[in-house]
């Protein structure tokens, strides 16, 4: 067994890993009985003449294989999502550009599931924008999606939060961009605790308040609604909604806090999945989404289970840092090269923080090669001046 030195309240303690890593094996999406999305992360290419906190640099190369790899495993790619860093450190020109590059790698296969950001984030929220110029921004990259031949996702707009007067003003801007779309959409209601500039979406800072306008629209536009994802990280939270959805239209999980049971449901419905987490996790997210689909359950849990405590630290106050996290175990497991972020967010979490992350990972069976795990975590201690 391997046995790294890591620290833990203060002190240098000595770990030894038991995980045995969960196969990677490639599996179909058809065979899963949940739509499942990783909302996939963005691999910043470390060799870039830049400027990291005021111009991205992307690899694009590693950016895409990782899609492929998602997609490998049966999952679809939420893309250009807050987990790709939209709007903390990548800006609207680069998301459009991923967002053309990763529908592209899309149509060159048969089981590529991809459903694509578009909101407001290339406005500045202040006094002088307006609803009519939220309404405007949204159409502009709902456009450049559906140009692509992409499915939206709907993302929330901290300018609307701004600039709204009361819940009708969301039902108005609502109303009007469901109209216009092509397809269903997934609506995406982004609580505080992952964008603080969010507090008090759809008009009200109650969230049982809230709900009832998001639900208003939903329903009077249920033919244009795939399915909403709620990311409040309140399982409570998203049964209620979810048992007051039109039946037609779909409850994506967005709580990386209790995915699992809110995945596998209860005697009055279950959740589809769209969650950050999943690009973390996505080996045990595939073998437990196969293992359901063969009525499975125990199976289910055994592979599931033991992530949530790892997703739970992932995503641990500050929430909007959990990116940090997930692309960190994208370097253990050899999915890049370096741990650097775009915007240089990976300085957001302690050295503390991703100690506990990589024991978690380990106890989770989602360090893909522990050896090598091992040998990268033992870098970034250097680093930090652990040896």
């Amino acid at each position: 067994m391997t046995t790294i030195n890591l620290p833990l309240d203060g002190k240098i303690v000595p770990y030894t890993l038991t995980g045995t890593p969960i196969e990677l094996k490639k599996r179909d999406a058809k065979a899963f009985p949940r739509i499942a999305f990783a909302a996939a992360h963005v691999v910043a290419d470390p060799l870039a003449d830049n400027d990291p906190w005021l111009t991205p640099a992307i690899d694009w190369d590693r950016t895409l294989a990782f899609r492929h790899r998602l997609w490998d495993l049966g999952l679809g790619v939420a893309e250009a999502m807050d987990t790709a860093q939209r709007g903390m450190g990548l800006g609207w020109p680069e998301a459009r550009d991923l967002i053309r590059r990763a529908l592209g790698e899309a149509a060159g296969r048969k089981d590529a599931l991809i459903a694509c950001g578009a909101g407001t984030d290339h406005l500045t929220p202040g006094p002088d924008v307006t609803v009519d110029t939220i309404l405007k921004a949204y159409e502009e990259q709902i456009e450049t999606v559906e140009a692509a031949g992409g499915r939206i996702i709907l993302m929330a707009s901290r300018a609307l939060a701004v600039a709204a007067k009361g819940p009708d003003d969301y039902v108005r801007v609502y109303d009007r961009i469901l109209r216009q779309v092509k397809e269903p959409v997934i609506i995406h209601w982004l609580g505080e605790m992952f964008d603080p500039a969010l507090e008090g979406y759809w008009g009200n800072g109650d969230h049982l308040k809230a709900m009832s306008t998001c639900l208003e629209v939903i329903e009077a536009h249920a033919d244009k609604v795939d399915g909403i994802k709620i990311s409040l990280l309140s399982k409570e939270k998203e049964v209620t909604m979810r048992r007051q959805l039109p039946k037609a239209v779909r409850m994506y999980t967005g709580d990386d806090f209790n995915y699992a049971e809110l995945i596998a449901g209860d005697e009055e419905g279950h959740s589809d999945a769209l969650l950050g987490i999943f690009d973390a996790i996505a080996p045990a997210a595939s073998a437990a989404l196969d293992a359901l689909g063969r009525k499975s359950n125990h199976e289910f849990f055994d592979l599931l289970e033991p992530t949530v405590p790892l997703s739970r630290h992932i995503f641990k106050a500050p929430t909007r840092f959990y990116k940090t996290g997930v692309v960190f175990l994208a370097y253990l497991n050899g999915l890049q090269d370096h741990f650097t972020m775009v915007g240089g967010q990976q300085s957001t979490r302690s050295l503390t923080h991703l100690a506990e992350l990589f024991r978690l990972a380990d106890k989770a069976r989602v360090l893909a090669d522990p050896e090598l795990a091992t040998a990268r975590m033992r870098q970034v201690l250097a680093v930090h001046g652990v040896h």
